[in-house]
């Protein structure tokens, strides 16, 4: 019997931004695997019917990008501990009788992307500031608070959303408003974007640096354009800066293993490659 191609692909919208098809399918092509990664553009009305109808179609599981990530939860018949902690799901894997049992790969990859490239960072030093309330963001407070952040700042244009981040993940979580967002960034160790905003198509993040110290790490979760005017300005006034790349390489590892049985390794090669296929 013919081995079928497996299917898996990345839910959201838009999705056209998306480095994760040529990521993945880097990967089956070098392993020589039989599948295929594509993109999944879904509104938020479509969604429920088009994730019903993925296993008749063939896939064994998809990841999950905004605007998706918190509403799949409860469409989902298994939930991961970490996913739930973090209140938010990017990796689907679909068993054969269609069960769906989803998990966050977040967390892990932007802690193994920073400590990889975020030049020894302390992060028990000192406060670390996060823009951001959605799902990426969630990880990233997550990944934070486990680490021993002792003060992570959540810094959103949506502070409802902000406000529910402290809930649930703790009293080291503090609210900040994002009109005085750049004032918030004294005496942080570490300032990490997870809105969209600075992404390609979308309005860039305009925010003042000059209140965080130059020995602070900046990592600019979008890697769409791979430098992004947030890293551009914090490279010229002395900080660290990490790009997002990285942490869509760490956070794909375990989703590609689940789906196709084989662990890939993060190496320069195919960093150079998504950046070269660019």
């Amino acid at each position: 019997m013919a081995c079928l191609e497996k299917l898996v692909g990345i839910l959201g919208y838009p999705v056209s931004h998306s480095l994760s098809p040529k990521l993945h399918n880097y990967w089956l092509d070098l392993y020589n695997l039989k599948g295929r990664y594509i993109f999944l553009p879904v509104t938020v009305e479509n969604m429920p019917t088009k994730l019903a109808g993925l296993k008749a179609k063939g896939f064994v599981g998809i990841n999950v990008t905004v605007p998706h990530k918190e509403t799949i939860l409860p469409l989902l018949n298994e939930v991961s501990d970490i996913a739930n902690f973090i209140g938010a799901v990017n990796t689907v894997f679909i068993s054969d009788n269609g069960y769906l049992r989803g998990t966050n790969t977040d967390a892990e990859g932007f802690m193994k992307n920073l400590n990889h490239y975020g030049h020894k960072l302390d992060i028990s030093g000192a406060p670390s500031a996060v823009l951001g309330s959605g799902g990426a963001a969630r990880a990233v407070v997550a990944a934070l608070v486990n680490a021993g952040s002792p003060e992570i700042r959540v810094i959103a244009r949506n502070k409802e959303k902000a406000a529910r981040i402290k809930a649930q993940l703790g009293d080291r979580v503090v609210v900040g408003d994002w009109v005085r967002r750049s004032e918030f960034l004294l005496e942080c160790g570490l300032l990490v974007n997870a809105t969209t905003l600075g992404m390609t198509g979308q309005q860039e993040l305009k925010i003042c640096l000059d209140r965080l110290p130059v020995t602070a790490v900046v990592n600019d979760l979008v890697y769409s354009p791979l430098q992004t005017q947030l890293l551009e300005v914090a490279h010229r006034r002395g900080n660290a800066a990490v790009d997002g790349l990285g942490m869509l390489l760490y956070q794909a590892v375990a989703g590609f293993e689940g789906w196709f049985g084989v662990t890939p390794t993060v190496d320069p090669r195919i960093r150079d490659f998504l950046i070269s296929s660019r």
